[in-house]
């Protein structure tokens, strides 16, 4: 216990301080110059609770989450084989973080969009998007199980290269503050950097309440959204509802445990969809009347 209150007073507590100023005064000055919705307030309902994510992840979660990745990389010592570990350790370091890095993002993808379609893995998922302001504090909402299997994605690739954090510190904390720069209320054109590195349009889109959320799946990658037909650029002002069409709790350990109660049916979330697939289905004639098929391919249409 006690090397947990050292690790808390000497280590935790002052980065997430010092974290918390440095987001404060990057992210501040550029929300006011550049508003995607210059009606919002710095301070907002739901800042609070934001700001216990904040903390909870800096002081709680993130040794956790921590721990776990450790554990998984211990595991793969005696599942990748050492002559492949081998041979990407002689790769130029360049060329090691590169391939970490795009598994990792094309992994993250992946993953991301299964939280989407998958009911079981949306209800973790969710807390992320019941956010309904948008700022870079808002980054900070998410519920420790999907952090750490999204970071458990984003790090597979660098573990079983055998790469260690040291190796891209940087990195991570580059990618860190350009994840909390894509939920921040800002709108500016990126130009190029839209496709390599995300864009804050880009990623309020995929926040949006309605059918948005079927678009815009890669984070810090939108690359990968072209390669995967997923990618949306929306157009004008962004005045769109954001957060979860089920109802949510708005208190903080209220959204840690919602995840485990039981749902309304009313409530309940309708896995997103490929659109353009939906209406292929839509399209689809229906058998004659009395054939047995007739009553699932009506359920299938209702059901899209």
């Amino acid at each position: 216990m006690s090397s947990w209150v050292t690790w808390w007073l000497e280590d935790a507590i002052p980065i997430a301080l010092v974290t918390l100023l440095v987001l404060t005064v990057m992210f501040g000055p550029l929300e006011r110059a550049f508003s995607a919705r210059a009606e919002q307030r710095s301070w907002r309902a739901g800042s609070a609770v934001d700001l216990a994510f904040f903390f909870g992840q800096y002081l709680v979660w993130s040794a956790l989450a921590l721990m776990a990745l450790d554990q998984v990389r211990l595991a793969l010592g005696g599942v990748v084989p050492l002559a492949w570990r081998h041979d990407a350790a002689a790769w130029p370091l360049v060329v090691q973080v590169v391939a970490a890095v795009v598994l990792g993002d094309l992994l993250v993808y992946g993953w991301h969009r299964a939280c989407h379609a998958v009911p079981v893995l949306w209800r973790f998922h969710a807390v992320h998007h019941t956010s309904e302001k948008l700022d870079w504090l808002a980054a900070h909402r998410e519920h420790p199980l999907d952090g750490v299997t999204t970071q458990l994605a984003q790090n597979l690739p660098a573990m079983a290269l055998g790469l260690s954090l040291g190796e891209v510190g940087a990195l991570v904390v580059f990618r860190g503050m350009w994840g909390a720069f894509i939920h921040s209320n800002v709108r500016l054109d990126m130009g190029w950097l839209r496709y390599a590195l995300g864009a804050p349009a880009l990623h309020h889109h995929h926040h949006a309440r309605d059918a948005a959320r079927t678009a815009n799946y890669a984070n810090l990658a939108p690359w990968i959204d072209v390669l995967f037909g997923t990618y949306e650029r929306p157009t004008g002002p962004e005045t769109y509802a954001l957060g979860v069409p089920e109802p949510a709790p708005r208190g903080y350990l209220a959204l840690l445990v919602w995840p485990f109660l039981p749902r309304p049916q009313s409530g309940a979330y309708a896995p997103a969809r490929n659109p353009s697939r939906a209406a292929r289905r839509r399209a689809l004639p229906l058998p004659p009347m009395g054939s047995s098929a007739t009553e699932q391919v009506a359920h299938r249409r209702g059901s899209l």
